[in-house]
């Protein structure tokens, strides 16, 4: 069967991101035996008549496609994506059968495929099931009752099963290289699953709990083609948390180094599981930065958003890095459940304990079905059962819902090293373009050192 493999990203802010959940299912795909080809739209300027030229040059039966997120998750600047991906769903099935899946899709499958009228949902990873879900679209044969499908019209759907091993994704149809030079950076994922309990996240939702690892030599593999293959030069691992289990953390990096690959990398990590030795083994694999998920200065405020990790955790893996002269940012989330201003102030006096390279910083919390932080909304009134949950809903304390934007704002201008991407404190789509001038790999927050002043519009 010739398939279409359609990635429905358009976002570039802050950077765009390749589509490596859709490069997963190429590889099951190919192998049994259909023709495949891939429209990537983010860097179309005419998407629908870029998307009518490929369907009218390509003629596939089936579309596949992928919803990478819903919206930006940014208050008060929130995008939503669903319409456009309606539209493109829409001239899809002109001519062809489409199917929808993606980590996007899949925190809402239901509402989702009714909001933009696909005729199949792949709910959670679709590396095994969608293969069969193809199988049985080109016999003719109802796929109702296979797991991890959801029909146009239906209500339900059996769960699918994780993949227990995850494959190496193939990127050959895919254009890496712009990536790397619109981008900074390509991805690599080395496991799957989370068994944390932050109160907000959905990866236990799209991935399990259940931690499952890549086996380090497809890893490497894969790092090394990306290398040779692509011209990539900095890759970004884009695990919920990198250092974690630390065994596996320390047994790859330890690899990457042996194989002296020409590349450097940035990740997530928990400060938790930071001993001294990780870090000097992560640096010596290539790694120039570390991002570290706090999302809170405050004790209380880390409890309450469920945090694995305590302020002594952060003060610590602060010093690792300093000590080590690498760069770091923080990520900070305001308005959680019991966030007051003493909290709020609170972050603003660690992170200028801390000084790290960068503090990234989000108002308000989006409130997605199924977090612990859905059922404190809808217990506190902020949500009710027929709130409409595909636009975006941001949960805020009551406690500083009238004054949070301007606090937030007035203490980040003060501060150099601060972004704010909702209220655009030294942040905004301008910007942005301004510093891929410069000759930087990685995550743009490095070049806040660079910057002078703090700014609410800048350029």
């Amino acid at each position: 069967m010739k398939i279409l493999l359609v990635s429905a990203n358009r976002e570039h802010s802050p950077y765009p991101v390749f589509p490596i959940g859709l490069s997963y299912l190429a590889a099951p795909l190919a192998t049994a035996g259909h023709e495949l080809a891939v429209l990537d739209l983010c860097f179309e300027q005419k998407p629908e008549t870029a998307l009518e030229e490929r369907l009218a040059s390509f003629s596939p039966a089936l579309v596949v496609v992928s919803l990478r997120n819903i919206d930006n998750v940014t208050w008060p600047g929130c995008r939503s994506y669903l319409a456009g991906v309606r539209e493109v769903v829409s001239v899809c099935r002109r001519t062809a059968r489409v199917v929808v899946g993606g980590s996007g899709f899949s925190l809402m499958p239901r509402e989702i495929l009714a909001y933009v009228d696909a005729d199949y949902g792949v709910v959670g990873e679709g590396e095994e099931v969608l293969p069969r879900l193809v199988e049985l679209i080109g016999q003719g044969a109802c796929p109702s009752g296979l797991p991890g499908v959801l029909a146009r019209g239906a209500d339900a759907f059996q769960p699918a099963l994780p993949v227990e091993r995850i494959a190496t994704p193939d990127r050959n149809l895919f254009d890496v290289a712009r990536y790397q030079r619109q981008g900074g950076m390509a991805n690599v994922q080395t496991k799957r699953g989370c068994p944390f309990a932050c109160i907000y996240c959905t990866y236990p939702l799209l991935e399990g709990r259940r931690m499952r690892l890549r086996p380090i030599l497809d890893i490497i593999a894969e790092v090394r083609a990306l290398v040779e293959d692509h011209g990539v030069s900095y890759i970004y691992f884009v695990d919920d948390i990198f250092n974690y289990p630390t065994e596996f953390a320390e047994q790859l990096c330890r690899a990457m180094a042996a194989e002296r690959l020409a590349i450097n990398w940035s990740a997530f990590i928990n400060p938790a599981f930071m001993p001294p030795g990780l870090l000097d083994v992560m640096l010596a694999a290539g790694c120039d930065a570390v991002e570290y998920g706090t999302e809170s200065g405050s004790p209380v405020m880390l409890k309450n958003l469920g945090k694995a990790f305590t302020v002594a955790d952060v003060r610590e893996g602060s010093r690792l890095c300093r000590e080590r002269q690498v760069d770091f940012a923080h990520y900070i989330l305001f308005g959680g459940p019991g966030e007051t201003r003493e909290t709020i102030l609170e972050s603003f006096s660690l992170m200028d304990e801390l000084e790290p390279t960068a503090i990234i910083a989000m108002t308000g919390i989006r409130i997605f079905p199924g977090t612990p932080l859905h059922r404190t909304a809808l217990a506190e009134g902020v949500i009710d059962t027929t709130t409409n949950l595909l636009e975006p809903v941001f949960y805020i304390s009551s406690a500083v819902r009238d004054e949070l934007t301007e606090l937030v704002t007035s203490e980040a201008i003060k501060r150099k090293n601060w972004v704010v991407p909702g209220l655009e404190v030294n942040i905004s789509d301008a910007m942005l373009e301004a510093l891929r001038m410069f000759p930087v790999k990685g995550p743009l927050w490095k070049l806040m050192k660079r910057l002078g002043r703090s700014r609410i519009r800048p350029l």
